[in-house]
């Protein structure tokens, strides 16, 4: 029986694998247990690894230490791959607005942990793990604990503590910002249903999605125009699947000229059928598509490498196959085929042909849900060598006496934010399927916080029972509360955003899923999950990066 004492009990690799898989089992169940609505998620492995290391049970430090790092590195890379293609878009237009009021949240944070280290004493590991844990971002505390091991290693247990502040905060973190929904909600006389129902009003879905319109060529100035004139005189998105002239049906080329009579079956959002309706003639409920004739529609898939990053013009499957593009659909978005659009690995191009040509284009854009759904785990790995390599390089910043690195959260992140950006550079495709992405995260998280719970459970009961563990709990309750209501009552009372964006705006500021689920059940809008994703990858940058400044600007 010394065999199983040596399994539990002893420092052999098998006894870690034991181990941080007993952790990441019970912490998930943990995390599924719902109080009030309200559940850990996978915060519960955390709590778990508290557990374990409370109780003396422990890994060698080497293996400890790799595993989390690991750990880390897969989490923060497959959550810039997530959230990248949305990064720059998010600081554009309407979502500018919401971005700067998630990071004016995330800087409120920031100054006030600033404040109670300066003028409450609070030391700079419990400092960042507070400010993560208040704020519910796991990210933060990894990027944090590594810059700790970096710039304290006279100070060995510094990212222990910043992980037991951590552990302390994150409860209230979750339910803070709950509570500040709620607070909110009654302190503005809010009407959650009224505000969705508002929100959908203001939105006008109908009008933004793309949509199939049927129109009748009345306009004489129109006769004997082709294509390509007509998208020049309308400044507006559309596409023109489809012509009827008497009774044949065909696909247009850009030199296809309209004779009065003529019924286009047009690809655009109902504004801009009303702008072509007033140059062409008046929208029918004849639908060409019910007209017999040889065309057919069809989603094919792009999975062929020559194939991306190419755009809609370069393509050129009209002249090529007589085939057009009407619809892309890229990660359940619906966007109308313009010719500057850039192909992604993944897209699903809605044509318009004969069957015998769409079949070619099929062929040659490759329509195999096999390579969608089978990972190439090569880029993953070639991606995180280039963010460790760059997470390494000093960077030298005036005014901060030594070299600063982004580290193994900060360059791996960096590196698949840009990288997302590139649909493929050279013969390397860097999608990752979302089921791959996904299962990556949620492994390299589990990890993380099994890791980080062992090796700060040996003294975290003692911390929050005979410590200062109380005292940080108060001061994570304040850094919690205080920039959501400030910010939260500024955008509501000088922008009137709408209760339900508002609430969204809050979980994202603090990426904090439990919110989110929280505010989708106050009312039936998806107004919170879209706000929530717009400010997102931002806010998620931010507390990754705050948390390795802070650290370097204190140490």
């Amino acid at each position: 029986m010394i065999w199983i004492k040596d399994l539990i009990f002893g420092h052999s690799v098998a006894h870690a694998v034991l181990l941080l898989s007993a952790v990441i089992t019970l912490g998930v169940g943990i995390g599924r247990l719902h109080v009030f609505g309200i559940s850990l998620g996978i915060a519960g492995v955390l709590f778990a690894g508290l557990g374990f290391g409370h109780f003396g049970m422990g890994i060698d430090q080497e293996v400890l230490d790799f595993a989390r790092e690991f750990g880390l590195i897969l989490f923060v890379y497959t959550i810039g791959m997530q959230v990248g293609p949305s990064f720059f878009a998010s600081l554009r237009k309407q979502g500018l607005r919401l971005n700067l009021l998630a990071a004016g949240v995330v800087f409120l944070g920031v100054a006030i942990a600033l404040g109670l280290h300066f003028f409450a004493g609070l030391p700079t590991p419990a400092l960042v793990g507070l400010l993560s844990g208040a704020v519910t971002n796991t990210p933060g505390l990894g990027a944090a604990q590594q810059a700790l091991h970096d710039r304290m290693p006279d100070m060995a247990n510094a990212p222990e503590i910043a992980g037991m502040a951590y552990a302390v905060a994150y409860p209230f973190g979750i339910i803070g910002i709950i509570l500040s929904m709620i607070a909110m909600r009654f302190l503005f006389r809010l009407s959650p249903q009224r505000e969705a129902e508002l929100y959908e009003r203001e939105q006008s879905p109908a009008s933004a999605v793309a949509e199939n319109y049927n129109i009748v060529v009345s306009n004489q100035r129109l006769a004997g125009l082709d294509v390509r004139r007509l998208s020049a005189m309308v400044q507006a998105e559309f596409v023109i699947s489809r012509l009827m002239h008497g009774d044949q049906v065909s696909v247009p080329s850009a030199e296809t000229q309209f004779q009065l009579g003529d019924v286009l079956h047009v690809v655009c959002t109902r504004e801009n059928a009303e702008k072509l309706a007033i140059v062409v003639g008046e929208i029918t409920k004849v639908d060409v598509r019910r007209v017999e004739s040889s065309l057919t529609s069809r989603s094919i898939l792009i999975t062929l490498k020559s194939a991306v990053g190419k755009t809609i013009r370069e393509l050129d499957l009209m002249n090529t196959y007589g085939v057009a593009i009407t619809r892309v659909n890229r990660a359940g978005i619906h966007l109308v085929a313009r010719a500057g659009t850039v192909i992604c690995f993944g897209d699903r191009l809605t044509v318009v042909g004969e069957e015998k040509s769409i079949l070619k284009v099929a062929s040659d854009l490759g329509d195999s849900m096999k390579q969608l759904v089978h990972p190439n785990i090569a880029p993953v790995f070639f991606g995180i060598i280039l963010g460790v390599v760059l997470g390494s390089i000093p960077f030298v910043i005036p005014g901060i006496p030594a070299p600063v690195k982004l580290g193994l959260a900060g360059g791996p992140l960096l590196v698949s934010i840009l990288l997302s950006r590139f649909a493929r550079i050279g013969p390397i495709v860097w999608y990752l399927p979302q089921s791959a992405n996904l299962i990556l995260r949620e492994v390299g998280i589990a990890i993380f916080l099994a890791c980080v719970g062992i090796k700060s459970g040996r003294h975290f009961m003692e911390t929050l029972l005979h410590g200062d563990g109380l005292r940080w709990m108060g001061m994570a309750i304040l850094i919690t509360v205080a920039p959501l209501f400030i910010i939260g009552s500024f955008a509501r009372l000088v922008y009137k955003i709408n209760f339900m964006s508002l609430c969204g705006l809050l979980a994202g500021s603090m990426t904090d899923p439990p919110a989110l689920s929280f505010a989708n059940q106050i009312a039936n809008s998806d107004a919170p999950a879209v706000t929530y994703a717009t400010v997102y990858a931002l806010v998620m940058f931010l507390r990754i990066l705050t948390a390795q400044v802070i650290v370097l600007l204190l140490t």
